[in-house]
């Protein structure tokens, strides 16, 4: 009877096998209603979907970074070394001055920018990447006063010329240079 049942195993595992889906590198989006009712989908046909994950592939930071990389222009290591100086990877997080999420976004950025909800780690990422596209348009893709823009805004960046002098600022420049630099070097790595 032992031996069956180990034939029955294997069986069943080369049947589910041949049957499984193949993994692709399809999109899925999408949105809660107003009756708390998730709604998916593929091919979004609204702005109320938002990236979800890739199809076949676990709900990871990873695959939100490489997807809003691509969306806006980004280097994937660039938006990885933003979060990890912002929230170290901690969606839940809130500052002393109020930004939220991932990527830190003040409730004026956010809504500026679309996010209804800054602790969701894709809106977060959306939305930040964004808006970090936006300071290196703004800056003529000067990446130091992009991300002092992000860290201190833009009217301030403008008003000082440059980075603005604030220890937090100029620290925050710094840091996140030495975590992209190290992102680009080692991939997959949080």
């Amino acid at each position: 009877m032992l031996i069956n049942a180990r034939h029955s195993i294997l069986f069943l595992f080369l049947i589910v096998g041949f049957f499984a889906p193949v993994v692709s590198d399809a999109a899925i989006y999408r949105y809660v209603d107003e009756n708390g009712l998730l709604h998916f989908t593929n091919v979004p046909t609204e702005s109320k979907f938002r990236f979800y994950r890739g199809d076949g592939q676990t709900y990871q930071l990873e695959t939100l970074i490489q997807h809003f990389a691509n969306k806006f222009s980004l280097d994937a290591a660039l938006i990885k070394a933003v979060i990890k100086v912002e929230s170290n990877f901690n969606p839940r997080v809130v500052s002393s001055k109020g930004a939220q999420g991932l990527m830190q976004l003040m409730p004026g950025t956010a809504r500026e920018v679309g996010v209804s909800n800054p602790f969701d780690p894709s809106q977060s990422i959306q939305g930040g990447s964004f808006y970090l596209r936006k300071m290196l348009d703004s800056f003529d893709l000067n990446l130091d006063y992009a991300l002092a823009a992000y860290n201190a805004g833009p009217t301030t960046v403008r008003k000082y010329g440059g980075i603005p002098p604030y220890e937090e600022t100029q620290n925050y420049v710094k840091r996140v240079k030495h975590y992209f630099d190290y992102y680009r070097r080692v991939k997959g790595t949080y």
